[in-house]
């Protein structure tokens, strides 16, 4: 009677102890891939970013060849280029501080290539070049590829974030030092369309 009870005993601790390493396990395991999501959405908007700041000395160069169009206007996009460029885009940094510095580079190279593309429409010549067509085709599937990749982005976080908040996953996350990871949201009055005129 002894022996079977303690064996009994033992039973229940096994099943126990495979019950939590099975919890354990699963939800580690989970947590480890809606993570690697977060990275490879955001390794993406990286790609994309870098394909647009490639486009741009393309786009600079060929508008430079015109001898009266506005330097002021290259100047801008040239030092957006190159304050965006010194942001460090990493996934391990990633933290609203790193967010809102990248949304402010990124968004005033934007801007700036923004009053580029409205300042070449007082250059007929220009718009008519075939090589500033294609770049400036090039530049708007780029910022549309960006656009997607960062909803993407946003997906793959929130199914991150809200994972890690569910109880008891937030316990787990908590031992193991997951944290919640920030969205890239748009900037104030981007909900608002820029007036351009001419």
């Amino acid at each position: 009677m002894k022996n079977k009870k303690l064996w009994i005993t033992l039973a229940v601790i096994a099943l126990i102890v495979i019950a939590l390493y099975s919890s354990f396990k699963g939800t580690y395991n989970q947590i480890i891939t809606l993570d690697e999501g977060v990275n490879v959405s955001w390794s993406q908007v990286v790609t994309d970013y870098q394909r647009r700041m490639d486009l741009i000395p393309n786009l600079v160069n060929t508008v430079k060849g015109y001898a009266d169009f506005e330097q002021q206007t290259l100047t801008q996009v040239i030092e957006a280029r190159a304050n965006a460029t010194k942001v460090e885009l990493n996934v391990d940094n990633l933290n609203a501080a790193s967010m809102e510095k990248i949304k402010q580079t990124q968004g005033a190279l934007t801007s700036a290539l923004s009053r580029l593309l409205v300042t070449v429409e007082r250059y007929p010549e220009l718009k008519a070049n075939q090589n500033f067509l294609e770049l400036q085709a090039q530049l708007e599937g780029t910022e549309n590829r960006i656009a997607n990749a960062r909803r993407k982005f946003n997906e793959a976080t929130r199914s991150y974030n809200v994972y890690i908040k569910q109880f008891p996953k937030n316990i787990y996350a908590n031992m193991f030092g997951f944290e919640q990871k920030p969205y890239f949201e748009a900037e104030a009055g981007a909900e608002k369309a820029p007036k351009v005129e001419f």
